[in-house]
């Protein structure tokens, strides 16, 4: 490339967020290490590695980077914030405590031997000295994870793990050594796995069990992480119940729950919580984009745990199952309950002498509004499954009504009334047809916005004649 391309490259990569940087450099050091694309990769990853790693702070880049290399079989398990983890997941947080207790206490002498390596190898995991390095860390790693974090004799190792980090760091430091430990098994799950499951049917259900039939991912350690991993190639993650209701050979929950594949269901409903939480959250901040996705998400499973699973009233999983349908509801619902108010706020047609000169409608506010109409059309869908129906079905036909009655009233308005008001009239007519958009569809909005333009002409022309 020419100095002007790579310029160029570098100025489209320095305004990459450092997320988006962090994973261009994965996939380019991956592109790599299968030989694809190796001239390219390797420019591009020179360019990211002098923008992400300063002069000022060239030590603490690179202890990073040697870091995401030796952290590279946990990246499918990882979890950012502060909701909490289930099993088969681990803080992204933890990682770098861990790191900095291996340099300091775990493992010193290695890190620094497999630091230099990787200095002289230009931070990447392509040439041999580094790769056996790092597999070499891990192990060491696991072992002393498991020598301080293990049950066992010894008054030091309270005060040893004290020394790794904070409460959330402890917990994830068996995950993170069961991992290092368990690392070509999980690779050769990964190997067999489909890379898209859109149905979990019989016949792949078989094949994803008979991969899992390997000892190292049979332990109640490690089976959560096989199970995340089968997870992410479900389009429908909830599915993965089917593989513990298989295994039991029953439906009946008390005989899943009495299998290691019973984790599978808690898995499942952790992860319902968890969208349910995120669904709330989106609606008090008022971001729609995601919801018909989130919502179809959540209808789907708790439908098939509902269906596929006999799960009794008063047990944990049924509980479980009741809490999240009722925080679902309480979120749509209150929501919902909403939207007939701000219609009527937009579309109330009040006297002349009650409109200001100058009033206006806001645009932003007709499209939010636009899209909450929509948000309610989306919850019909999936309405019975979520216990919103009744709210749901009452709020869409009274907003129907309301809004056909309204717009009919608002299109009459144009035909008459004081000058000074028109186009605060127009403007809410035009709210009023983006409803009609919505409730009623394209058609029946083409037609009011013609009947609108008709209205207008018609008062118009009285105006010239006089």
């Amino acid at each position: 490339m020419s100095q002007r391309s790579i310029e160029r490259l570098r100025d489209y990569l320095v305004q990459l967020p450092p997320q988006a940087q962090a994973l261009l450099m994965r996939e380019f050091e991956r592109a790599i290490e299968r030989g694809e694309d190796t001239s390219v990769a390797a420019l591009v990853l020179e360019q990211l590695r002098q923008i992400t790693r300063g002069p000022e702070d060239g030590g603490r880049r690179r202890s990073g980077e040697s870091a995401r290399l030796l952290y590279r079989p946990l990246e499918p398990f990882l979890v950012g914030g502060n909701a909490p983890t289930r099993p088969g997941q681990i803080r992204r947080a933890s990682l770098m405590p861990v790191w900095e207790w291996l340099a300091r206490d775990g493992a010193p002498e290695l890190v620094r031997e497999y630091e230099a390596a990787l200095e002289r190898s230009g931070y990447s995991e392509t040439s041999h000295e580094p790769e056996a390095l790092v597999r070499k860390l891990r192990l060491a790693a696991a072992n002393a994870i498991f020598n301080i974090a293990t049950p066992g004799p010894g008054g030091d190792k309270q005060r040893a793990l004290v020394r790794v980090g904070p409460p959330d760091v402890i917990d994830d430091l068996l995950p993170i050594a069961t991992v290092f430990q368990a690392r070509e098994a999980l690779d050769t799950l990964n190997g067999r796995l489909p890379r898209y499951i859109q149905a979990f049917s019989d016949s792949q259900i078989a094949a994803v069990g008979a991969s899992l039939n390997v000892p190292t991912l049979q332990t109640p350690q490690m089976l959560p992480f096989a199970l995340s991993l089968i997870m992410q190639r479900l389009t429908a993650p909830w599915q993965i119940i089917r593989l513990a209701i298989k295994m039991a050979a029953s439906d009946d929950e008390v005989r899943v729950a009495a299998t290691p594949y019973g984790i599978a269901v808690t898995i499942a409903l952790h992860d319902l919580a968890g969208l349910a939480a995120t669904l709330r959250m989106d609606i008090r901040r008022g971001h729609f984009a995601n919801i018909a996705e989130n919502l179809k998400t959540l209808h789907d499973g708790v439908r098939g745990l509902r269906t596929e699973l006999d799960l009794r009233n008063e047990s944990t999983w049924g509980k479980q199952l009741a809490s999240i349908r009722a925080d679902i509801s309480n979120a749509l619902q209150s929501e919902i309950d909403s939207v007939p108010g701000r219609v009527r706020r937009i579309l109330r047609q009040r006297p002349d002498k009650d409109i200001p000169s100058g009033a206006s409608v806001d645009s932003g506010e007709v499209e939010e509004t636009a899209a909450l109409i929509d948000f309610v059309a989306v919850c019909r869908t999936y309405a019975s499954e979520l216990a919103i129906n009744e709210v749901t079905l009452r709020t869409y036909s009274e907003l129907q009504h309301y809004v056909e009655r309204a717009t009919e009233a608002l299109v009459q308005s144009l035909r008459g009334g004081d000058a000074r008001t028109r186009a605060y009239r127009q403007m809410q007519v035009s709210a009023a047809i983006r409803f009609c958009d919505v409730l009623f569809g394209h058609d029946y909005a083409s037609l009011m916005s013609r009947a609108a333009e008709n209205a207008a002409i018609g008062e118009r022309k009285p105006s010239r004649a006089g």
